[in-house]
């Protein structure tokens, strides 16, 4: 008979440990070790049976069976989930407390179920008039949708297997509540969330059912859990949003069906989570004319440009060291911006608070808000606003020089049907039979970070004439 062992396993990042310590040697967390109870198996090697010949195939076979995603009528979630939900396929959606995981996934179950699809929705953190209640809110009650309370995988599989008639659809929620009877330990940790999730996935894979699984996060903003989970799923999504702001974004992390990096923006309202088809014209919609420190940045999520507005404010600091507060930003990004327009622009910002926001709630992530960050960090210092009409994208090099990004077509395109008329962008590279599209925006083409004070102090020459 197998004898047991304790062991010793960090709840964030999933490393064993000989005995208890106050801090992981993983991932340097304090207080995240928990002692598990795990059987001890000897390890044994292959038998003298031999195994199964598996079947091999060619790469250019026929594909007989075109595989047809499962579309929520939800343009936003389609968009993310690379054009619907593939059969057999596992999801993973994760995000804050409170910020909308459960209610947009009730609202997909609801609009499959109208579809025609066969769903079922397991909570093992609400009962069933709990799940009911909030279907009432969201005006879905007349949705199909198969309701049940319940934490033991066990049980759900032998529900989801029971019937002949397979689902098309099954949400768990959340994956940290459910739990493994063969296993000795607590629901949430590393060997329940991954043992749990495989049994899942390997039933959704056999039966063909489309799993959509809710994780939470750590105050990292991660996935709690093994690191492992996120590698056993498909597609992994994470929902983003400020409670200051009634915006959602949905972001596409991981998708081995569709392009990573997408995003999809909805707003919370009182009837649920609406789509927002046009976020660019959304985030600017607040934006004020003729204030210092204001500059558009023409960014690129995913396929889908988005133009957002780059908010700076500098201020004279009482403190030995100044400030540097960011949202939406990468802190590390400002202070090498902040160093190249020291250096290689002659502006100083050593005695100064420096605040920058990007206004939304919506998080920006690449390099091309370089351009857009360092002019409007200049606008606030000079206290000389931009022109209302103009979009700046561009990445910034430790030299200053002004390097090119990744479709910068598109994002004049969208620029230019939102009413903008000039933009600050990196010089083109030059290819052979290269064209340039015909848009309505004149283009000044910036190679390096005086670039941006020269644009200045033409601006200031024109008004003054």
């Amino acid at each position: 008979m197998a004898k047991s062992q304790r062991n010793y396993i960090c709840q964030s990042c999933g490393t064993v440990h000989r005995k208890w310590t106050g801090k992981c040697d993983g991932c340097n967390e304090w207080n995240t070790i928990t002692e598990e109870v795990v059987e001890a198996t000897v390890p044994k090697g292959m038998s003298a049976a031999k195994g199964r010949a598996i079947p091999l195939y060619k790469l250019e076979g026929e594909n007989h069976e075109k595989i047809i995603r499962h579309q929520s009528k939800m343009a936003e979630f389609d968009r993310v989930t690379g054009g619907g939900l593939v059969p057999g396929s596992a999801l993973l959606i994760g995000g804050d407390p409170g910020i909308g995981k459960s209610t947009l996934l009730l609202q997909i179950v609801c609009a499959l179920a109208t579809s025609g699809k066969r769903c079922a929705y397991f909570s093992g953190e609400e009962a069933v008039d709990q799940v009911r209640l909030r279907a009432s809110r969201l005006g879905v009650t007349g949705a199909s949708v198969d309701l049940a309370s319940a934490n033991n995988v066990r049980d759900i599989i032998a529900t989801v297997e029971s019937d002949a008639n397979p689902y098309d659809l099954v949400v768990i929620d959340s994956i940290q509540t459910m739990y493994v009877d063969s296993v000795d330990s607590a629901p949430g940790t590393v060997t329940q969330v991954r043992t749990s999730a495989q049994e899942l996935i390997r039933v959704a894979k056999r039966r063909s059912i489309c799993l959509l699984i809710v994780g939470h996060v750590t105050k990292d903003g991660q996935i709690a859990g093994p690191r492992v989970l996120e590698h056993m799923v498909d597609t992994v999504l994470y929902f983003e949003g400020d409670r200051g702001h009634p915006f959602r974004i949905l972001r596409t992390v991981k998708n081995r069906f569709g392009a990573t990096d997408e995003i999809g923006v909805f707003e919370m309202a009182h009837e649920g989570l609406v789509e927002v088809t046009n976020p660019s014209e959304i985030f600017l919609s607040q934006r004020q004319e003729n204030v210092p420190g204001s500059a558009v940045l023409a960014g690129l999520e995913g396929s889908r440009p988005v133009l957002v507005e780059v908010q700076a404010l500098v201020a004279p600091s009482a403190l030995p060291s100044p400030r540097r507060a960011v949202i939406g930003w990468d802190q590390n990004r400002l202070a090498m911006v902040l160093a190249v327009i020291e250096t290689r622009c002659g502006i100083q910002f050593s005695g100064c608070d420096v605040f920058l926001n990007v206004a939304g709630g919506i998080r920006i992530s690449e390099p091309a808000a370089d351009a857009a960050v360092a002019a409007a960090l200049i606008s606030a210092q000079m206290q000389r606003p931009l022109p209302q009409d103009l979009i700046i994208f561009g990445e910034i090099g430790l030299s200053g020089e002004i390097r090119q990004v990744a479709q910068p077509d598109l994002r004049l395109k969208e620029a230019a049907k939102l009413g903008f008329k000039q933009a600050l962008c990196p010089r083109a590279l030059k290819t052979k039979n290269a064209k340039s599209p015909d848009l309505a925006i004149k283009r000044r083409e910036i190679g390096s970070a005086g670039d941006i004070m020269l644009f200045f102090a033409d601006h200031t020459e024109r008004l003054a004439s």
